[in-house]
């Protein structure tokens, strides 16, 4: 009976670590104002080969 109490305390810690993980994720990418990173990350599959390797 101990382990099965175990058990569910285990689970209920793993859900709230998971919830405070998916927060940071989404205060990462909306709060810590990164929107010129993200930009140049999206203009990356349009850009020549030569663009990339001269800088």
């Amino acid at each position: 009976m101990a382990l099965q109490n175990l058990f569910d305390h285990a689970s209920s810690v793993m859900t709230v670590i998971s919830f405070i993980t998916f927060a940071g994720i989404l205060w990462w990418a909306y709060v810590s104002h990164k929107e010129s990173d993200f930009a140049s990350a999206a203009r990356l599959p349009f850009a020549d080969e030569e663009d990339l390797h001269h800088g």
